[in-house]
């Protein structure tokens, strides 16, 4: 049996407060998650579930205070060096071009045809005749592609995705959702998409796991997507298979929404 392009086992995650030393908050506990490679998987859940630090975990960002990680069969230790992190948060460096940020990473790594490679990515994602403006010269929706082609151009095994759309209007958003999908469907890299919206998560992927509220969140259920691929995301949530799906989704998820909502306003 092929090896996993990416196996969380018993992953729990402790902090101790800072302020109060005797404090210990479980972010998640005893998660298992697996995404084979090609696979996109969806993680779902409450505001404050932990969906971002198991993230962090699969990335090498933050080590696990029990269970283990294995990229493609191998333990992994420090940094997922087969991983690219596209962040939620804007992660472009102002002061320099959309070209000279998605040049960078390969620059770091000594690529002698970064620019050739950057320039090639920037067309990919629509975004060739711009490859001379700085991030305050672009839309949201640009500064996204430029992050994307960031990602992307340095060929990662694994793909890492933390809301990376969230900020963006619903039309940009569906635009970008439907480049990622057309992009992955290229190359089949393995996803783990982490997201609050459900019907994103079912549009885009070929597996939703959702979690339940923390603390020591975990997974509660696991559902196939087995709608038929290529998909536009705008028209495949009228599809009677979409509604079908997001309707038990739901039903799982709702009481564990409603549970992290009341802990946010007691907060």
């Amino acid at each position: 049996m092929t090896a996993p392009a990416l196996l969380l086992d018993g992953v729990t995650c402790t902090f101790v407060s800072k302020d109060a030393p005797g404090q210990r908050y479980t972010a998640v506990q005893d998660v298992d998650l697996r995404v084979g490679a090609g696979e996109f998987v969806s993680v779902v859940g409450p505001t404050g579930c932990g969906k971002s630090t198991l993230l962090n975990v699969a990335a090498g960002l933050l080590a696990p205070s029990t269970g283990r990680i294995e990229v493609f069969g191998e333990p992994l230790a420090g940094i997922n060096r087969r991983a690219g992190y596209m962040f939620q948060s804007e992660s472009l460096m102002p002061w320099r071009t959309a070209l000279e940020n998605v040049m960078a990473g390969l620059e770091f790594r000594g690529a002698t045809d970064a620019k050739a490679r950057a320039l090639d990515w920037l067309r990919r994602v629509g975004l060739g005749a711009f490859g001379d403006r700085y991030p305050h010269q672009l839309s949201g929706g640009m500064r996204k592609r430029v992050s994307l082609a960031q990602t992307l151009v340095l060929d990662p095994d694994i793909i890492l995705m933390d809301e990376p759309f969230s900020a963006l209007d619903i039309q940009t958003r569906q635009l970008m959702e439907n480049e990622v999908l057309a992009l992955w469907a290229e190359k089949k890299k393995a996803v783990l998409f982490i997201t609050h919206d459900l019907d994103e998560a079912i549009a885009l992927s070929d597996r939703v796991v959702c979690l339940a509220a923390g603390p020591g969140s975990h997974p509660i259920g696991e559902f196939t997507i087995d709608i038929e691929r290529p998909r536009d995301v705008a028209e495949v949530r009228a599809t009677p298979r979409f509604v079908e799906l997001h309707r038990a989704i739901w039903g799982v998820m709702r009481d564990e929404v409603l549970k992290g909502y009341r802990q946010q306003l007691a907060a």
